[in-house]
């Protein structure tokens, strides 16, 4: 009973409160240190796999570029160096500044990257957040392993280099947001993340409650993208009258007057599978609106 009782407490320690630009509160779980390190590792793994493979390019242009002599030799390792840069540096970047915000390791482990303000995570925050980790991890490991490889690392850098290290990598469990020092700058989160794709059992339910009159025009659809339906989406399946409320509210004032006399999981419902209905059908044809900011063509 004692095990229960803390698993419960550190689970609400890890519960905060997120408010979207729409006035919507939702409830979101911080990703516990062991599924960062997971993840982390992850990545790593990930990244050696990357680099194996551009081993492998490089063996494969070595016979072409090595027929131009030295420069080719040259020439080679620029890209070398430009292919490890690359990876190492644009990584973790490009990666959550996809639609699902995640990492390779996050995406394994449930995880995703929030902007704290609930706000959309936006491009300099993703970078702020991963460039401080060349400072947390990549560049005293660099050292570390240069001083190696030429032999002259004394014990003492050694020392200090897994020292600062370690004060980094150990950050996120000495304060109750589980931040690195990257989400402290950029105003993020990493949190436990619910399924990133839209359900298709949502849409498929049974729509006995939805009125025929419900109809909406193309531009009316097109106001959000699949980041706020997915807020939708979770709204729906809470079912907390409250948010319910703000929600319709936010998106009737959106979409202008709108006078049905409808419910307000009623409308709501009707709006999702018909924005959800239209989305499916651009991808047909190529279209896709990460979210709201993403204007349409």
């Amino acid at each position: 009973m004692a095990e229960i009782v803390l698993k419960r407490g550190d689970e609400a320690r890890r519960e905060r409160s997120l408010v979207t630009p729409e006035g919507v509160d939702l409830s979101l779980k911080l990703a516990d240190g062991g599924q960062r390190l997971a993840a982390f590792v992850i990545d790593l793994i990930a990244m050696a796999g990357a680099l194996v493979i551009l081993i492998i390019l490089l063996i494969l242009l070595l016979p072409l570029l090595g027929a131009f002599g030295q420069a080719g030799l040259e020439a080679l390792a620029i890209l070398a160096l430009l292919g490890f840069f690359l990876i190492r540096s644009f990584y973790f970047i490009l990666l959550e500044m996809g639609p699902r915000a995640a990492t390779f390791g996050k995406r394994a482990t449930g995880l995703r990257v929030v902007a704290r303000s609930g706000e959309r995570l936006t491009a300099d925050r993703v970078i702020v957040r991963n460039m401080t980790r060349e400072i947390e991890f990549f560049l005293p490991l660099t050292f570390l392993l240069q001083g190696a490889a030429e032999g002259d690392g004394s014990p003492a850098w050694t020392i200090a280099g897994l020292v600062w290290t370690g004060i980094f990598a150990f950050f996120p469990l000495f304060n109750k947001d589980r931040m690195r020092v990257g989400d402290l700058l950029a105003g993020t989160w990493v949190i436990a993340a619910p399924k990133k794709r839209l359900s298709i059992d949502l849409f498929s339910m049974e729509r006995d409650t939805e009125p025929e009159q419900l109809r909406f025009t193309d531009a009316q659809l097109d106001v959000y993208g699949v980041y706020e339906l997915q807020t939708l989406e979770r709204v729906l399946r809470e079912g907390h009258r409250d948010k319910i409320a703000t929600v319709a509210e936010a998106i009737r004032a959106k979409l202008g007057a709108w006078d049905d006399g409808d419910e307000d999981y009623v409308f709501l419902r009707a709006y999702y599978d018909a924005a959800r209905g239209r989305m499916e059908r651009g991808l047909l044809f190529g279209k896709r609106r990460v979210d709201k900011f993403d204007k349409p063509a």
